[in-house]
């Protein structure tokens, strides 16, 4: 039955441009905050929260940028390998230092080396645009170029396609013998050390492969933005990524799709309402659904399940 459902949810996701074509734009970046969305899902497993991850969805992002000015039409597929390449090093770096630090020490560090690059994008006006941001040109695919309406249909299929091979490859992680090492971080540090682990190991792996997700995600959200700015790395963007990932639900990689979905279809509906006031709409919206639905989104298939199926049962025991 888990398979029919995602069968016909992919089948949806990739026919929606024909059948909404006017929804094409919103869900390229819902597919593009999902990447970095996943990369906190991978590290909530083993316990920790990153209060950084926006540091790699700018590096993405700038990554595309500063190509364009080397390179006038840069290839797709050479930016997407350039910024793995860029956010994985990154990562391994500055994970090095982090990984060694549990709880709130791990997610104050990832906010300092996060606000530390805000600032010197900010600062470095002639290297990065200062807040102004920097222009990201439209890339090419082997050669072929896009008009304004193609790029926007291909920018949705890059972003679908890349959220659906990284969410297999998430999925995958966590079933392995490394990714389940990440639920002994969180559990039992000391039981992990027993059987021949690093906890620290464990962690920066999981680290570097939520750095790559992001990057992949700031990539996305850069293109179709066609700007780099300093408010990608702004704390309040990797506080929206943890959010998302608890709306969603941290039980299940699925989570992750669902709550980047709810969280901008309502953002983007409440903003169109009331211009000055629409974070008040998107905020006792998310509480309600938090207060209702503790475990996520995710877990209210299960929720109404129970609550019809008692419903029936008392309907039975009455008659």
């Amino acid at each position: 039955m888990q398979r029919l459902i995602l069968a016909a949810l992919l089948i949806a996701l990739f026919t929606l441009p024909f059948t909404f074509a006017s929804s094409v734009t919103i869900a390229t970046l819902i597919f593009a905050k999902a990447l970095a969305v996943l990369g906190i899902f991978v590290l909530l497993q083993a316990g920790q929260v990153s209060f950084g991850h926006g540091m790699f969805f700018a590096a993405g992002a700038y990554a595309a940028a500063y190509f364009g000015v080397v390179w006038r039409a840069p290839d797709l597929l050479v930016l997407t390998v350039a910024v793995i390449a860029i956010s994985g090093v990154s990562g391994l770096i500055i994970g090095l230092f982090v990984s060694r630090y549990r709880l709130i020490f791990f997610s104050m560090l990832n906010l300092a080396f996060s606000m530390v690059l805000f600032a010197l994008l900010e600062k470095l006006f002639h290297y990065t645009g200062g807040t102004d941001g920097m222009r990201i040109r439209r890339p090419s695919l082997m050669g072929y170029t896009f008009s304004r309406s193609d790029f926007d249909m291909a920018m949705f299929y890059y972003a679908l396609i890349l959220m659906v091979l990284c969410t297999g490859l998430v999925w995958l992680y966590l079933r392995s013998p490394l990714g389940q090492a990440l639920k002994a971080v969180k559990v039992n540090e000391t039981r992990l050390e027993y059987i021949g682990l690093s906890a620290n190991h464990t962690l920066l792996v999981a680290y570097v492969f939520s750095a790559v997700l992001a990057g992949l995600g700031g990539l996305a959200f850069g293109l179709v933005q066609g700007l780099a700015t300093p408010d990608l790395t702004f704390w309040t963007r990797s506080g929206e990524f943890v959010f998302i990932a608890v709306l969603g639900g941290i039980g299940s990689v699925f989570g992750v799709f669902a709550g980047t979905a709810v969280y901008e279809i309502v953002r983007f509906y409440a903003a169109a309402l009331l211009d000055d006031s629409w974070q008040l709409i998107l905020g006792i919206t998310l509480i309600a659904v938090i207060l209702t639905v503790p475990s996520g989104l995710i877990g209210l298939p299960a929720r109404l399940r129970a609550a019809f199926g008692g419903a029936r049962t008392n309907g039975k025991d009455k008659a």
